[in-house]
């Protein structure tokens, strides 16, 4: 089911006072079908759905020593991570007004952990990162990236919004541990070994099922009201059981236990902000290394959020024909500031989630609700003990529940015909078994030039579309040329 810009029968209508107006012109909440409770509902939806951020980025970045055997402190991550997606977020509600939210981008600084600050040092992966930026910035001010965006055919739109339905709500099973990795034997597996028998799998069912029939039945705050009651049967089961975390044990909570909080302020540490070094990485592996990594920033940062806008705008009934959306350029702009922002301040990128989806599915429409995520973040650095209330199963339903909403754009796909069906196909599933929007859209990129070009359709493939082709092929050989280039 997809709920599109329609004004719903429901008893939130806008206020006729003045003000409310004022605000209702500047973002066009009623020219978008939506009212203002109806928007800050929505904004809190999505913090709720990806405030896991504020407590798995400083897990990412925070574990790993870089080549001096120098780590950030996890705190200040922390503080960091929550300023820099608060900041950025309010600034894409003003300018883009558009009802996404930004933080530290999980494929991002996965990488850097992973693959970078072996090389270098934290304060010179940020640099590169806010180079990435950069560049990111002026594809978006110069209209490059709108470009390629046109360029894009409309069955790999509707694919690549499809495809992100099924990589949300893939994150949703595994990270509830409806689905775990198995170490032999198929990838993943049902539960632990085999069974779903465990309390927090159960709270993720429950919450699963009970958002699922609140939406059915077109409750307004559906996914909202899923959440607040899910989360305190998970409180109770809690305080009952005293179960401890997955690491622990098996049948744990997989990262946020669900207790009341002791304490409620928090003081948050901003040593981070500041702490970078914009050049210095070119110096201590060649230029040539460096220029490779900016290089996949740029490629992973580009189209993962590019991918994601259009999956969302397409969710929300915001998208144009041509899968273009309201102040697309905006929004390319001010995604680039939030690399920026993310390398400044040594949280990572920050760029458009996915699980803003869940606010879209609450009937989130315009640029409120993103100022409401916003500000939510920026208390949530003061509030970080009611931030870990909430448990990442109850949150991982809601992203079932949007996945299943977004599959509804797979209707634009023509499957009976072979040369769109296997690009759409690929673009579909590489996603969510890849775990990376940015290698469905290549793939489906790829896919989609060569078919068409060696069977006789090559004019139907845009110029710009096998510029881009060409680059994910490097991209996704980048391996042997990155250890050329190192030798």
């Amino acid at each position: 089911m997809s709920q599109t810009a329609t004004v719903r029968e429901d008893a939130d209508t806008p206020e006729p006072d003045l003000k409310v107006s004022k605000l209702d012109r500047f973002f066009e909440i009623t020219k978008r079908g939506s009212t203002i409770s109806r928007e800050i509902r929505g904004g809190i939806v999505t913090f709720v759905t990806m405030a896991y951020i504020v407590i798995l980025n400083p897990l990412i970045l925070g574990g790993v020593a870089d080549v001096e055997n120098h780590s950030l402190d996890p705190a200040q991550i922390g503080a960091a991570t929550g300023l820099t997606a608060g900041v950025i977020t309010i600034l894409f509600g003003l300018v883009a007004k558009m009802p996404f939210a930004l933080a530290a981008g999980l494929g991002i600084n996965s990488f850097l952990a992973v693959a970078v600050v072996g090389n270098v040092t934290w304060q010179e992966a940020m640099g590169l990162v806010i180079i990435n930026g950069v560049i990111i910035v002026l594809l978006g001010a110069t209209g490059a990236r709108t470009a390629i965006f046109r360029a894009i055919p409309r069955p790999l739109k509707a694919a690549i919004t499809v495809g992100i339905g099924l990589f949300i709500a893939f994150i949703g099973f595994v990270d509830s541990g409806f689905v775990n990795r198995t170490p032999g034997g198929p990838p993943v597996q049902l539960g632990e070994g085999g069974s779903i028998a465990s309390v927090p799998t159960l709270i993720f069912l429950f919450a699963l099922v009970l958002i699922g029939v609140l939406v059915a039945r077109r409750v307004p705050g559906a996914i909202l009201i899923g959440i607040v009651v899910s989360t305190i049967v998970a409180i109770i089961a809690q305080a009952m059981l005293q179960l401890g975390s997955s690491a622990e044990s098996p049948g744990g909570w997989h990262m946020t236990i669900p207790e009341l909080p002791s304490a409620i302020l928090t003081i948050p540490d901003f040593g981070l902000v500041g702490q970078f070094d914009l050049f210095g990485a070119f110096g201590r592996i060649g230029i040539l290394s460096a220029t490779m990594l900016v290089f996949t920033l740029v490629f992973t940062n580009f189209f993962d959020a590019m991918g994601t806008m259009t999956g969302l705008a397409k969710n929300a009934g915001l998208a144009h024909k041509d899968g273009t959306f309201p102040r697309l350029r905006s929004a390319f702009v001010v995604e680039g500031i939030g690399a920026i922002a993310g390398g400044g301040t040594s949280s990572s990128s920050a760029t458009v989630y996915v699980d803003s989806a869940a606010g879209i599915g609450e009937g989130a429409r315009t640029g409120l609700a993103s100022l409401t995520v916003g500000v939510l973040f920026l208390l949530s650095m003061f509030f970080t003990p009611l931030t870990l209330t909430v448990p990442i199963e109850v949150g991982s339903a809601a992203l079932v529940v949007v996945g299943a909403m977004m599959m509804a754009q797979i209707k634009e796909i023509n499957f009976t015909k072979f040369s769109v069906a296997l690009p759409a196909f690929l673009t579909i599933v590489t996603m969510p078994l890849t775990y990376s929007i940015a290698n469905g859209i290549g793939i489906g990129f790829v896919s989609w030039a060569l078919i068409n070009a060696l069977s006789g359709r090559a004019r139907k493939v845009h110029w710009l579309l096998w510029v881009v082709a060409v680059g994910f092929a490097l991209y996704f050989v980048r391996g042997p040329i990155e250890a050329m280039l190192a030798g």
